[in-house]
């Protein structure tokens, strides 16, 4: 299979790196001037030289219809993965004819989440408490944060979008939201005009009690999840890839880039255990809204 990766920031680089360590031929469109992969400009100019298979959309989030709208323009007809969120706001997916949509959703091939997976499917979960954080300025090396996608609205930045993740397998695990509420926006001394703090409570069709905390200010890199079902209280730590129930501790040797690469064996190995489908990335962008909606109004936001 020939894998094409469009736009090459930190992510695409990450991607076309991975994709071709695993085998893949890759090519790679980008405005940039890049020295790699002898880049093409134009989606359409790769498609008709190159003829992918499989093509990885990492580009700004507010980029994402537009690449994907321009590959079903071309009628592609392969595997498409669009990196997360789907879309910088609900829109209708351009007609096409692709064999698979995917959104991004790698931490779903965590093991601690796959793990959580089979502990929700067979225990009652009572409440559900969900914390990442991490300094924006951090994120890139040698980057200025303040001219990143992450710092601009207009582009799609903002906590509640770049990390959604956690919106995400919120819902794969617990079956989707019902109802939520929200606090949220830009307060800290950053220089970005995209929310920094986001906080959401929630119930879910398998859970009563959820939240959710999420910023760009944690100068100690957390994410982790606390939960308690009817037989146990269970603690995930993503950073240090344990999973504690009750006293019990296991620890996951994982690399960084373990769950990339998972993600896109299952994704071109056309296994949909785990991937997340276009629809999954829809109702993440329904919940975005939702939470925003909520902020406006000072009140509740109902799934219908």
């Amino acid at each position: 299979m020939k894998a094409l990766v469009i736009g090459y920031g930190s992510i695409g680089s990450r991607h076309a790196r991975l994709l071709q360590n695993m085998g893949f031929p890759v090519k790679v469109v980008s405005g940039r001037q890049i020295d790699d992969y002898n880049p093409y400009k134009t989606i359409a100019e790769a498609l008709a030289d190159y003829a992918p298979d499989y093509v990885v959309i990492t580009n700004e989030t507010g980029r994402h219809y537009n690449s994907l709208a321009a590959l079903a323009e071309c009628s592609y007809r392969g595997l498409v993965l669009v990196e997360k969120p789907l879309f910088d706001r609900q829109r209708d997916l351009p007609e096409n004819e692709f064999e698979g949509l995917y959104v991004g959703y790698n931490l779903r091939f965590h093991p601690v989440i796959q793990k959580l997976r089979d502990i929700v499917a067979d225990e009652k979960v009572l409440s559900f408490h969900v914390y990442v954080g991490q300094y924006l300025p951090g994120w890139r090396p040698n980057t200025d944060y303040r001219h990143t996608y992450s710092a601009s609205k207009a582009l799609g930045g903002g906590v509640l979008r770049d990390l959604s993740h956690e919106l995400d397998y919120t819902n794969w695990l617990l079956d989707g939201w019902r109802s939520l509420t929200a606090l949220g926006g830009h307060y800290s001394h950053l220089e970005t005009d995209s929310d920094d703090i986001f906080s959401i409570l929630a119930t879910t069709r398998k859970c009563p009690v959820v939240t959710i905390q999420l910023n760009y200010l944690d100068r100690h890199y957390r994410r982790e999840i606390l939960f308690n079902t009817d037989k146990h209280t269970i603690k995930a730590d993503f950073i240090n890839a344990t999973l504690t129930i009750d006293d019990r501790s296991e620890n996951y040797n994982i690399t960084r880039d373990f769950t990339y690469i998972a993600q896109h064996k299952a994704v071109t190995g056309r296994d949909a255990v785990s991937t997340c489908p276009a629809t999954g990335g829809v109702e993440v962008l329904k919940m975005i809204e939702a939470a925003e909606k909520a902020v406006q109004s000072k009140g509740w936001v109902f799934n219908d």
